[in-house]
């Protein structure tokens, strides 16, 4: 384009100016090529000739479009120069407030001397995996470009930060790490990146100081690199130092600090650990008051140095380590105080007599005093033949102690840098590094010294690397495109290098004047002028000769050569040196030992070793310069940078006085210029700078082609075509493979060809439009003209018939109103006539009627008065009489009140202890008769039992008399007999012993009745006074506290859900990472060859964590949880302190229970010892003996291990619970009754089984003994020596071991009955009577505890109503205010206190009788199953007739829904319905029918009483499902499956527990299977945390699945066609991140996004999920969702705008929709969807007015100040016709939701998961209905 197109009226150019550098202009006349002046016009309106010619000024820069300011990229500007790139960032930075810019490869960060909400962890994980074009641009974008090309590359990456002081480069890499450290975290342990970041405050404490520029400025530069592992894990790190400036130590410049660390000790010296250090404030002390300002504003130093002593710790620094650092520290300070006076002769010094600062330099140093005294004012020369010490001046001595306490401080330097790196050290082989460059940037001030010319020598070598870098990547953009290119001339610093470090360079001849004996600065700048004067970069300044000038890329520099020599030798005297190494102390005698030279490493290797330059002894030949270190240091330095692929980050300073927010232009240029910023501006420049892809350029100037074109396939041609036609300059674009590439300025000639289009589009439509008004304005003129004509003529026509209708009414009006003159006349004569004579009567009337009237009120008054004063005189005696009776009534009354009181203060604590006992007693009385009854019917059972036993007994006695008269021996039975006869009496006083005792105890038993019914007389005197006292407490509280309590109680009830699950969440998480960490243990261990698995049988006990059923302390915890959800949120919160003491007592019920158990094994073992019984000679007897012992051992080991002993346990908890608790003790005299009389009935009970099955052998032995009477009178002679033994013979030997066990003589016994008849009858009777005596002892111990029991009761009642009296008393003695006052606090108190108590025992009363209850219906039911078999083990060899009798009585048992398998089965079962099954097995079968499967199986087992089976089968159940998880991480259909069948076997487990709460809407047959024997709470516990872990993974598989969806189809994606424009993108589009391929990275649309979600929703619903849990499924989602879409949108100025918030508006609106038609919108998932919604509408809304602000705060309440101001700032208009959103306006917003006290959180959390609830759901389906499909293969279940 020519001048003459490009420099017309309206265009916008840049001027200069000597403020701001730049100014802004318009052309106000057309320019034509060769004029001289070009006419402008400023801002403010003034005119301006500019004048314009090839030699003085060259044409002005021309401006940008509007819609190009303020980009994110300085390269996506069309015109690239100077004033471009310093306006954009100026707008960017003031108007915007965003403090990063993209130039190219360049990340400009401008320090913005606030504390921004941009670092937190919500935005590493928002640019976490991102790509560096697709985000704003941010120091995290950086970061994750080199972490994520380090992955992908596998090669090192570098980020070089750079910039003045004060510039925010220590901050920026600081933020770099923290990414690091937070993406990369270590894998193991060892926290390598709490290390890593714990290094920042200890190199900040010794390494930063308070400069003019800077708080916290870093003097000196550093490389850290971060290694990685394979895995891109930190495992370690290492650090570089370069050129620290020592010289700070000793001298600061005005208004500037020493290093922190010195500040900070002295802020910490009055610590009790740091007192020998001698240290007072830094007032106090020369090396830190040279500045004169010892404080920074808003720095705690005290503060700062806990947390640097918390690095040193975190670190590995020894607390020995550390307290030698700061002693070393203190003396340095010390050092600086010491004062040298001066003699006369001036050539000699001495330290003042007992300095007190030498003193605690040489203690903190263990060195000795006198010599340092001596070398601090001496020196030694040394020749060739001896050695002179010689005196010092003053000043060389001042010099010499200022060289030391340097030296000392950067040795401690070192040391500290050199440890640091032991502790970032790793054993583990790196993979790969990320190195951070924190260096220092071009500087210049008014005196330049040494430091400053290595630091800009420094600058140069990274410009020429930065230079070089650029051009590359250039060049390679080029080549990817196939882009003919020439090449690019840009500046080359390396002749500026060679002048610095070549041979015979300003080094090197430095180092040569070093090694001169009597060389000087002033000698040196001569050699300089000599060799250097012919070079281009090098000047001698006019006015001086001891200065020299470098022309340095950035700017020319004048440099001072005062010091250069000292500076460069770093000279301390050695015998000082010497000294120190003498030390005492080993750290610092270390500090000074010599070292080796670092060898300098090959040009082909990169060393990553520390590097330390540390200087050598002095005197020493060939020792290195500081020059000569920092020239090898930055060589080694640039050999890792080019070794690695580099990323840049230039800090720019706003302004020199650290105001927020407030820029300099002038500063900003300058540093610009120095950075190399304006260098890759003028590279790009050089080349094509604009790069657009084919789709976008098509879709942005669409408006300039043809209506053909549009409709072409093939776009790229289209673009091709349309460029050739508006741009006749070839060179000025060229087609790559997937770009365009345009030369500076063309994109803004197209933007302006496209403005022109829209504007002459505009001009026709407003045309159209303006003529279309005319025209219908001439219309509505001429309609209007004819109207009023018509109106016009009829209104003349109206007004003359008016006029002749008023002439004719005139007339008419004449005539009438003439003759209402005369008739009025008329009339008016008439009625005064009338009217004189009508007064006249009246008058005479009147007069007779007053004088009738007066004599009548005389009358009526004089009877009033009469009256009045009757009445009077009644009220009067009336008055008088009430008076007397009040009086007299009040004085009763007064007398009845003062009795009332007193009664009242008597018997108001016993009123409230008794609170609500009447209930509590007729329910207890209530539970008492009930238990009597079901006692009265087990004593009609045992009645019936004993009829049977003694009809048994008489039909015995009958055979004993057959067989007695058929022995001969008639004296040995009578003896027998009479024996027989004995014991029957001892029976029998035995039963009169025991009614002795039940008549006591039922004496007993009415005198506690009577108690009783006192107490409740007491109560119902009480009752009243109770209820007022209520009323009063009620109408005192308030229904709003109760609401607001109710709130504050559930919101807390929320919180603690949420915290329990989030700790349930971490607990998986740290389960599953013990896996992780064993299969790695595993692999690691691994060894070639067979190698045997370990055995399956302990891995469900490994995997298990869980603990057993047996647990008393979980599983009374978890009773409370449901009677939680009964009692409601509030009570529950009253009840915290019930759950306490609960939790308390369970742990010492669990605890007795325990010793309990250890003691009845020890008797157990005790009773085993006592020897076997005597065996019998003969098989037959064993058989017996064995037929006996088994049904015995059955019997005791089923009921004394199972319930016997836990019933014992539980009443003598609740015994010692009774004898604590005073205040029931009623309740626990009816209870403790009930216990006995139970305990009574079981022991008689079990007396009762001893004697049926005593009995029962005897049957067994007479009906064989019947069946074979014949045989046995034909054997009976032969004796036992008989070779064939009869059965009889049996029987016999049976009887001949049961007396043996009597301890009867066995031969007797032998002779007296063979057969054994009499003897076993003996025996039994025997047996009986021990058991009987040993009940009525049990009984008689048990009556006597009870006595004590109720004894200690009642004194501790009497102990409280003394108590009760003395309180009583001294309110006596209180004022009636403040005994109000006391009373009614010590009623709330007591009642408090009391109704805790109550809760407490009458839920575990009632907990422990319904245990009863069940545990005695187990027992009978187990007795009646004994008995069954044992019947059937007996009468194996008995009639037929006995055994069908015995499976008649098992048809009883039988029950539908039940599913049995054996034990070796289970591991089948497991592994067919868990491991191996998939969801779609069984998608065509009722949903969870896994579930319902396993919940049968449990059924079965509980049936059969199996603890051990249930105990099994739910471990490996859980077990085997939390493989099959793991196995399946990833997999959202099976995590949903298991959850569905994990919450339905939950929700099982409830509806059949038998607990009231879960059987409301149970069906009578669903109430008859509900689980008869164990109570599986605590199984129900595990399977809530197990389903709310399976939750949990659910979510984030399904996150993971959503979340790369998010961005793309809720802002990227057109799901308005047409509706998204497109803006010219920079540099950073073509990133080397992003995806390059042809097609294009990955996109999903909106219409994917909902799919995904309807598979989800109809994948949950196929498996049977609760609708609750889909719908907080999907809650969690849409949570997701709208967190990561307004994260995208607040970190992306690109998608801020008016069509982004239209097509996000309706993209909203179609996830509602989709809720709507899924029945979720009920859910709460739309209201996340709020913020992003009202994000959406303030896009769209009008931002200009002060209304609109109003407006814009009401609607946006869902979202933060911060991001309603992120979102305006970064409002960006798509085209020209939008306006942007000004300044004001946006601090207009600021102002109105100042009030708002919103969390400083700009993103939203991603990772924010809400609480989730399983209600409870029963089902409907009945377990016998239940059909299992053979294709499962479970044959092996048995339906029972």
């Amino acid at each position: 384009m020519s001048v003459n197109e490009l420099f017309t009226k309206f265009t916008r150019v840049w001027i200069p100016d000597q403020d701001d550098v730049w100014k802004a202009a318009e052309i106000t006349r057309d320019y034509k090529e060769g004029e001289a002046v070009l006419h402008l016009q400023l801002e403010d309106g003034t005119p301006l000739e500019y004048q314009v010619g090839p030699k003085s000024n060259a044409l002005p820069f021309l401006r940008n479009p509007d819609i190009l300011v303020g980009e994110n990229d300085l390269t996506a500007l069309s015109y690239l120069h100077e004033p471009a790139v310093l306006h954009n960032l100026k707008v960017r930075f003031l108007e915007s407030n965003n403090i990063y810019t993209y130039c190219g490869i360049v990340l400009v960060a401008i320090n913005p001397y606030e504390q921004l909400q941009i670092y937190g962890e919500e935005v590493i994980t928002a640019y976490s995996g991102q790509n560096m074009g697709d985000m704003d641009p941010h120091i995290f974008a950086v970061a994750e470009e080199a972490y994520k090309q380090m992955a992908r590359d596998e090669k090192n990456q570098s980020i070089i930060v750079s910039g003045e002081s004060g510039a925010g480069k220590t901050v920026s890499a600081k933020y770099g790490m923290r990414y690091f450290a937070t993406v990369g975290g270590s894998s193991s342990d060892a926290n390598v990146e709490e290390k890593v970041l714990a290094s920042n405050p200890i190199m900040e404490a010794i390494g930063n100081a308070k400069t003019t520029r800077n708080d916290n400025s870093s003097r000196f530069g550093k490389y850290i690199q971060i290694g990685f592992s394979r895995h891109y894990h930190i495992i370690g790190a290492n650090m570089r130092t370069y050129l620290l400036e020592k010289s700070r130590v000793v001298f600061q410049a005005e208004d500037e600090r020493n290093y922190h660390i010195f500040y900070q000790l002295c802020a910490s010296a009055s610590l009790p650990e740091f007192k020998d250090l001698g240290l007072t404030s830094a007032e106090d002390f020369t090396y830190t008051s040279f500045g004169e300002n010892i404080f920074i504003e808003g720095v705690n130093d005290a503060e700062d140095f806990t947390k640097t002593r918390e690095a040193f710790t975190l670190l590995g620094i020894k607390e020995s380590s550390q307290s030698s650092i700061f002693k070393i520290m203190a003396s340095i300070l010390h050092l600086g105080n010491v004062e040298i006076i001066s003699e006369r002769d001036g050539e000699s010094c001495h330290v003042g007599r007992n300095d007190v600062h030498l003193q605690h330099f040489c203690r903190l140093l263990g060195v000795e005093v006198k010599q340092m005294d001596h070398w601090l004012c001496h020196r030694k020369l040394a020749t060739a033949s001896e050695t002179y010490v010689k005196t010092m001046s003053s000043r060389q001595a001042n010099n010499a102690r200022d060289a030391l306490a340097k030296h000392i401080y950067a040795r401690l330097f070192d040391w500290i840098v050199e440890h640091i790196n032991k502790a970032l050290h790793t054993s583990t082989k790196q993979h790969s590094f990320i190195g951070v460059l924190d260096i220092y940037g071009f500087e210049t001030f008014e005196v330049n010294s040494f430091e400053q010319f290595c630091i800009n020598y420094a600058n140069e070598k990274l410009q020429q690397q930065f230079n070089s870098h650029v051009f590359k990547l250039e060049q390679d953009e080029y080549m990817k495109e196939d882009i003919p290119w020439t090449l690019i001339d840009f500046y080359d610093n390396q002749p500026c290098i060679d002048l610095i470090e070549a041979r015979l360079g300003i080094l090197d001849l430095l180092d040569e004047e070093c090694k001169v004996p009597k060389g000087t600065d002033q000698n040196w700048a001569q050699k300089l002028y000599k060799q250097h004067s012919s070079s281009g970069h090098f000047q001698k300044p006019r006015m001086s000769n001891t200065s020299f000038i470098i022309i340095h890329f950035a700017d020319k520099v004048e440099y001072q050569c005062e010091g250069f020599l000292e500076k460069n030798r770093d000279t301390v005297y050695e015998e000082q040196i010497n000294i120190l190494k003498a030390s005492q102390f080993p750290l610092v005698a270390d500090l000074f030992q010599d070292k080796a030279d670092v060898s300098s490493s090959k040009p082909s290797k990169v060393n990553v070793r520390s590097l330390k330059t540390v200087p050598k002894v002095p005197n020493k030949e060939h020792r290195k310069t500081v020059g000569h270190q920092f020239r090898s240091s930055l060589h080694l330095l640039m050999d890792t940078l080019n070794a690695t692929t580099p990323h840049y980050v230039r800090c720019i300073k706003p302004n020199d006085f650290k105001e927020a927010f407030s820029f300099d232009s002038r500063r900003a240029v300058q540093q610009l210029r120095a950075c190399g910023v304006l260098e890759t501006i003028r590279i790009s420049a050089a080349g094509y700078p604009s790069r657009w892809t084919y789709p976008d350029f098509f879709s942005r100037y669409r408006v300039l082609m043809k209506k053909s074109d549009l409709t072409s396939a093939d776009k790229k041609q289209v673009c091709k075509n349309l460029l050739e036609t508006l741009i006749k300059e070839p060179d000025m674009f060229q087609f790559g493979k997937t770009k365009i590439f345009f030369r500076a300025g063309q994109v803004a000639y197209l933007e302006k060809l496209r403005t022109d289009r829209f504007r002459s589009a505009c001009i026709k439509i407003q045309k159209t439009v303006r003529g279309w008004l005319q025209r219908v304005r001439y219309r509505r003129v001429r309609r209007a003209a004819v109207g009023l004509q018509r109106y016009g003529r009829g209104y003349l026509a109206r007004r003359y018939a008016e006029f002749l209708r008023q002439n004719r009414a005139a007339l008419i009006c004449q005539k009438q109103y003439r003759m209402v003159r005369e008739r009025r006349s008329y009339l008016r004569t008439r009625w005064a006539v009338v009217t004189i004579q009508a007064y006249a009567r009246g008058m005479f009337t009147r007069r007779i009627f007053w004088e009738f009237m007066l004599h009548h009120k005389a009358m009526v008054v004089q009877k009033h008065v009469r009256g009045w004063l009757q009445r009077k005189k009644f009220r009067r005696a009336r008055d008088a009489a009430v008076i007397i009776q009040c009086a007299f009534r009040r004085m009763q009354a007064k007398r009845q009140l003062k009795q009332l009181k007193i009664e009242a203060r008597s018997a108001q604590h016993l009123k409230k202890l008794n609170t609500g006992m009447e209930n509590k007693i007729v329910q207890l009385q209530r539970k008492m008769d009930e238990q009597s009854k079901e006692l009265k019917t087990q004593n009609e059972q045992l009645v019936t039992v004993n009829v049977s036993l003694g009809s048994e007994v008489t039909k015995l006695q009958k055979q004993l008399e057959q067989v007695r008269s058929q022995q001969p021996d008639g004296g040995r039975l009578a003896s027998l007999q009479d024996e027989l006869e004995r014991l029957r009496e001892e029976l029998q006083d035995a039963h009169a012993h025991r009614k002795r005792m039940e008549e006591e105890h039922g004496s007993e038993k009415l005198s506690l009745t009577q108690r009783v019914e006192e107490l409740e007389r007491e109560n119902a005197l009480l009752k009243t006074e109770k209820e007022e006292l209520n009323r009063r407490i009620q109408q005192q509280s308030s229904n709003s506290a109760v609401e607001v309590s109710s709130a504050s109680l559930e919101t807390e009830l929320n919180q603690e859900r949420e915290r329990y699950q989030n700790l349930l969440k971490e607990f998986s998480r740290l389960e599953q990472r013990y896996d992780n960490l064993k299969e790695e243990m595993s692999l690691n261990k691994f060894h070639p060859g067979h190698q045997r698995n370990p055995s399956n049988q302990s891995s469900l006990e490994s995997d298990s964590n869980y603990p057993s059923v047996s647990t008393s302390e979980v599983g009374d915890t978890e009773d409370s949880i449901p009677l939680v959800d009964e009692m409601g949120v509030e009570k529950a919160a009253m009840d915290i302190s019930l759950f306490m003491k609960l939790q308390k007592r369970v742990r010492e019920l669990e605890t007795e229970r325990k010793r309990l158990q250890v003691n009845l094994d020890k008797m157990e073992e005790l009773a085993k010892r006592k020897g076997p019984e005597p065996k019998s000679p003969t098989p037959d007897v064993e058989a017996a003996d064995l037929a006996y012992n088994n049904l015995k051992r059955q019997e005791l080991e089923t009921e004394n291990k199972k319930l016997k002993n836990d019933l014992n346990e539980l009443r003598k908890s609740i015994a010692e619970r009774a004898s604590q608790d005073s205040s029931s003790n009623e309740l626990q005299d009816s209870y403790n009754l009930l216990l006995s009389q139970l305990k009574s009935a079981t022991e008689e009970l079990d007396a009762r089984k001893e004697e049926v099955l005593i009995l029962r052998t005897q049957i067994v032995s007479n009906a064989e003994l019947q069946e074979k009477s014949e045989r046995i009178e034909s054997e009976v002679d032969g004796g036992l020596n008989h070779s064939k033994e009869p059965v009889d013979k049996e029987e016999a030997l049976k009887a001949y071991h049961g007396l043996c066990e009597s301890k009867n003589n066995l031969q007797d016994w032998c002779l007296l009955n063979e057969d054994g008849e009499l003897g076993l009858a003996y025996q039994g009777l025997k047996q009986v009577a021990r058991l009987l005596e040993a009940q009525l002892q049990t009984q008689t111990r048990q009556h006597r505890d009870e006595l004590e029991a109720l004894h200690t009761q009642i004194e501790l009642l009497k102990d409280d109503i003394e108590k009760k009296q003395e309180l009583l008393n001294h309110m006596s003695s209180l004022s009636p205010e403040a005994k109000v006052e006391y009373s009614v606090q010590q009623e709330l108190t007591r009642l408090t206190n009391n109704n805790l108590d109550l809760k407490e025992l009458v839920e575990k009363l009632e907990k422990n009788e319904r245990k009863l209850k069940k545990q005695l219906r187990i027992y009978m039911k187990k007795v009646q199953e004994l008995e069954a078999a044992q019947a059937a083990a007996q009468t194996r060899n008995s009639k037929q007739e006995l055994i069908r009798q015995v499976t008649l009585q098992r048809k009883e048992k039988d029950f539908e829904g039940m599913l049995e398998y054996l034990k070796e089965d289970e591991a089948l079962l497991i592994k067919t319905l868990i491991t191996d099954i998939r969801p779609s097995t069984v998608s065509t079968t009722v949903p969870c029918l896994p579930a319902y499967i396993l919940f049968m199986c449990i059924r079965h087992a509980d049936y059969i009483n199996d603890d051990q089976k249930v105990e099994s089968l739910l471990t490996s159940t859980i077990n085997a499902i939390k493989k099959v998880l793991k196995r399946n991480n990833d997999d959202f259909e099976m995590m949903s499956f298991w959850l569905a069948n994990s919450s339905r076997l939950l929700h099982c487990l409830k509806q059949y527990s038998g607990e009231e709460a879960f059987m409301t809407q149970n069906t009578a047959k669903q109430n008859e299977h509900c689980l008869k024997n164990f109570d599986l709470a605590e199984y129900r516990q595990v399977l809530s945390d197990l389903s709310i872990q399976i939750y949990q993974q659910l979510i984030k598989v399904a996150e993971g699945i959503v979340q790369p969806m998010i961005v793309s189809a809720m802002l990227e994606s057109e799901s308005i066609p047409s509706l998204a424009g497109v803006k010219p993108m920079g540099y950073r589009n073509r990133s080397s991140s992003m995806d390059t391929d042809a097609d294009g990275p990955t996109t999903y649309t909106l219409q994917g996004l909902i799919r995904q979600l309807s598979q989800f929703n109809t994948i949950m619903r196929d498996h049977g999920m609760d609708p609750e849990i889909v719908g907080q499924v999907v809650r969690q989602l849409f949570h997701c969702i709208n967190a990561f879409t307004l994260n995208n949108l607040l970190l992306r100025k690109d998608v801020c705008s008016w069509s982004t918030g239209m097509q996000l508006r309706y993209n909203t609106s179609q996830l509602e929709e989709w809720l709507r038609a899924n029945n979720l919108f009920q859910s709460k998932a739309s209201a996340t969807l709020e913020p992003i919604i009202q994000a959406a509408q303030l896009l769209q809304v009008k931002k200009k007015t002060s209304q609109d602000a109003e407006a814009i705060c009401s609607l946006c309440t869902a979202l933060t100040v911060q991001q309603i101001v992120k979102i305006l700032n970064l409002y960006t208009p798509l085209n020209e016709f939008e306006e942007r959103v000004t300044v004001s306006f946006i601090r207009n917003i600021q102002n109105i939701l100042q009030e708002r006290n919103d969390a400083p959180q700009l993103l939203m959390d991603t990772k924010h998961t809400f609480p989730v609830l399983f209600p409870y759901t029963p089902s409907a389906l009945s377990l016998e209905t239940m059909h299992i499909p053979a294709s499962l293969g479970l044959d092996f279940l048995i339906r029972v």
